[in-house]
């Protein structure tokens, strides 16, 4: 588990707890008209924008947000290419063979694949570049179906409030009914926003953290399958994985100030293209 993920939710929902019940308006907030209203439109209008199969992706998402598991690590994955690179260059590259079963990186087994199939370098590179525009862009559509569930969170907040106006409106000739139409304007509203920003956006956004990750580690493993392919030696091979390496963290920490999360992946992304093209 990513233990920043619930070191935030507690510091969020302990923030806000805290102000609700120093306010006394826990019993205020906690309004079962307006929950059903903010996150029923907004999962029904999430359904109806997406078809099934990138909902249940989303689903699975979720799981993965919660429990990312354990992600093959930038220096496993250079030593794992270095020792192959070492094999090949001894024993020749179909040596390395045997040892496709026992690597548990399926993006570096099927470049091998088509290394020891015979493709040539050109084509393995193009080849593993579209697996990765295809996950890349899998992953985008996902995180965007956080986004457009934060999108439409906050306007059924506010359709939440026109509904408790409306009903003040009805009943302005009787004051006692006025405070039970407006429960429902004010907590629909906090859920709208509350939803969006501690929900939807931050799972949208981690997500995209984590696509990022993947597209540099496979990027890493493109690096490492042209230089088995061309029988370099492995010394060389560890300098270039390392530069590689070194290059994206550098890259990470020049897009770490930016003003926003979204802007850094169209950044990463861009990049992605251009060593595409």
């Amino acid at each position: 588990m990513d233990w920043m993920t619930p070191l935030g939710y507690i510091i969020g929902l302990g923030s806000v707890g805290y102000v609700l019940v120093q306010g006394n308006s826990v019993g205020l907030i906690l309004n079962v008209h307006a929950i059903l209203l903010v996150f029923g439109g907004t999962f029904g209008s999430t359904l109806i924008s997406y078809p099934s199969g990138v909902i249940g992706q989303a689903l699975r998402a979720v799981r993965i947000f919660l429990f990312p598991g354990s992600r093959p690590d930038t220096t496993v994955v250079i030593r794992t290419i270095v020792r192959l690179a070492e094999k090949a260059k001894r024993q020749g590259l179909e040596s390395i063979e045997a040892d496709l079963p026992q690597i548990l990186i399926p993006f570096l087994v099927n470049g091998l694949r088509l290394v020891l199939d015979g493709v040539p370098a050109d084509i393995v590179r193009s080849n593993l570049i579209k697996e990765i525009r295809f996950a890349r862009d899998r992953h985008a559509q996902v995180a965007n179906v956080f986004r457009s569930a934060a999108a439409y969170a906050p306007i059924f907040g506010l359709l939440g409030t026109l509904v408790g106006v409306v009903q003040v409106l009805m009943t302005l000739t009787d004051p006692k009914t006025i405070g039970a139409a407006m429960a429902v304007a004010m907590p629909a509203t906090f859920y709208g926003i509350f939803s969006a920003n501690f929900l939807f956006l931050p799972i949208a956004g981690k997500l995209n953290v984590y696509a990022q990750e993947e597209v540099f580690l496979e990027e890493l493993i493109i690096e490492g399958v042209q230089c088995i392919q061309q029988n370099e030696v492995p010394a060389l091979t560890l300098r270039k994985l390392r530069s590689f390496a070194e290059a994206h963290k550098r890259d990470q920490l020049q897009n770490a100030p930016g003003p926003a999360a979204a802007g850094a992946l169209g950044a990463t992304q861009a990049g992605v293209g251009r060593r595409a093209a």
